[in-house]
């Protein structure tokens, strides 16, 4: 006579279940943690590539005596200096002025993208030098763009800035809180509300609330 063996059908007792509970958390935990190192990993990136531009830019000024992006006034003046010069497409008129405007952020419009270009030509970032108009702005950390503009933004800030496109708001305002004063809507640090997976353009209108986690910005820094 076979002897039915009911083992299997007495389910996980409190131990195996308080293993696999631990377990799980344990794994949940490791996850946030990872999560945290990412997001932080990103905001050290972007802090630096905001710090690299700015270097460049006084480089430049003190190798060339000219701005980056007004250089010129003509291609041949660039293309001569050889080397990387060589690939060179864009050229300014050389007046001393940086034309970059708000609408020009992320287009590359005015001498926007002959900025980047001349810094990539002199060595001092990464990047083909002949990319034109917006293929000439760099990638951000969290995969929006890195641009530049001259007029008045976030309320007032005036002269040259670098900005990012797509920042989360947690990002934002650790960034702020790093870079200048923690506030958006002052200091040499301000930033635009903008439209999740957007490159929205800075505005010259103060941001009205402190930075939400739940939201995108557009940064930009004095440099």
């Amino acid at each position: 006579m076979k002897i039915k063996d009911n083992r299997r059908a007495q389910g996980f007792t409190l131990v195996e279940i308080a293993v696999v509970l631990v377990i799980i958390g344990l794994l949940l935990g490791a996850i946030l943690q990872g999560t945290e190192l990412i997001d932080n990993s990103r905001i050290k990136k972007a802090s630096s590539d905001i710090s690299s531009v700015s270097a460049a830019f006084v480089s430049y000024q003190d190798r060339y005596k000219r701005l980056p992006g007004d250089d010129g006034p003509n291609i041949g003046t660039l293309t001569a200096r050889g080397g990387d010069w060589a690939t060179v497409t864009q050229f300014g008129d050389n007046n001393g002025v940086l034309t970059a405007n708000l609408g020009n952020t992320w287009n590359g419009g005015g001498e926007h993208d002959n900025f980047w270009q001349h810094l990539r030509a002199a060595g001092y970032i990464a990047g083909n030098p002949a990319d034109q108009a917006a293929a000439a702005l760099p990638k951000n950390a969290w995969g929006g763009l890195m641009g530049i503009t001259v007029q008045a933004m976030g309320g007032g800030l005036n002269g040259p800035k670098v900005c990012m496109s797509q920042v989360p708001g947690k990002a934002a305002s650790a960034m702020d809180l790093q870079l200048d004063d923690g506030l958006g809507n002052s200091g040499s640090m301000r930033a635009t509300l903008g439209t999740s997976g957007t490159n929205t353009n800075p505005t010259n209108v103060a941001l009205a609330a402190p930075y939400d986690e739940s939201n995108e910005y557009t940064i930009c820094i004095t440099i």
